[in-house]
Formats: C-alpha cells, sequence, structure tokens
C-alpha cells in the first residue's frame, strides 16, 4: 500500500480545517494577559502561536510535505488579517501589543514550521 495515498489534496484538505480551528482559538486566546511586576505580559499571543506551532508541526510530520504548513499559515495569516481589519466595534484584534505579537507572529512560526518540517520530507524513490 502506498503510504502518500493522501497527497497533496489530502494534506491541502486537512490544513483548511486546521488553519481555521487555530485562526479561531489564537484569536479568542490572543487576548489574555497576566499582571506580573506591574508589567502585562501577552501570554495569550504566545500561546496562540504555539498552537499554531504544533498544528503546522503536526501537519508537516503526518504528509511528509512542507505543503500543508504553508497552506495552513497562509490561510489563518488571511484569516485574522481579515479580522483586524474589519470596521471599528466589528474588529476581533485590535492594534495592541497582543494583536501585534499574535498577527506578525503568524509569519514569524510559520516560517520557522516550514524550515523545519523541510526535514521531513522523503525523498521520491
Amino acid at each position: 500500500m502506498n503510504k502518500r495515498a493522501a497527497g497533496p489534496a489530502g494534506g491541502i484538505a486537512a490544513a483548511g480545517p486546521a488553519a481555521l480551528f487555530v485562526a479561531l482559538a489564537g484569536t479568542a486566546l490572543h487576548g489574555q494577559d497576566a499582571l506580573i511586576g506591574g508589567i502585562e505580559v501577552p501570554w495569550g499571543a504566545v500561546a496562540a502561536l504555539v498552537l499554531l506551532a504544533s498544528v503546522e508541526l503536526w501537519l508537516g510530520a503526518a504528509f511528509r510535505s512542507i505543503v500543508p504548513p504553508a497552506f495552513c499559515g497562509i490561510l489563518c495569516y488571511a484569516l485574522t488579517g481579515w479580522w483586524s481589519a474589519l470596521e471599528s466595534g466589528k474588529r476581533l484584534i485590535i492594534d495592541d501589543t497582543a494583536g501585534n505579537i499574535w498577527i506578525f507572529g503568524i509569519a514569524v512560526v510559520t516560517v520557522a514550521m516550514l524550515a523545519w518540517c523541510g526535514r521531513y520530507r522523503t525523498p521520491q524513490v
């Protein structure tokens, strides 16, 4: 049996719902913060980025390709960008420290996971 039966289409099909989940959960989580020594620490944004990294790592390892993690990162970035560009009052991600860490961290984490998941590719025989 062919281990790569799912192929690129299966990886992209899995990455779509995964990206939607990460975008929703990360957006809900990114605004959480803690007051430590009088300083606000945006732990929710960091936790959201860890969630994104783990999902992209899972996609890369499961499908042994960089295409699913790349698609997941691009779709997650597009969704969160759209939610941060809504008109005032409907905006889900505001322009603050936690929002900036979440939005711009998506690109950084995705590039890092693409570099890491490149190791999982199997040589074509």
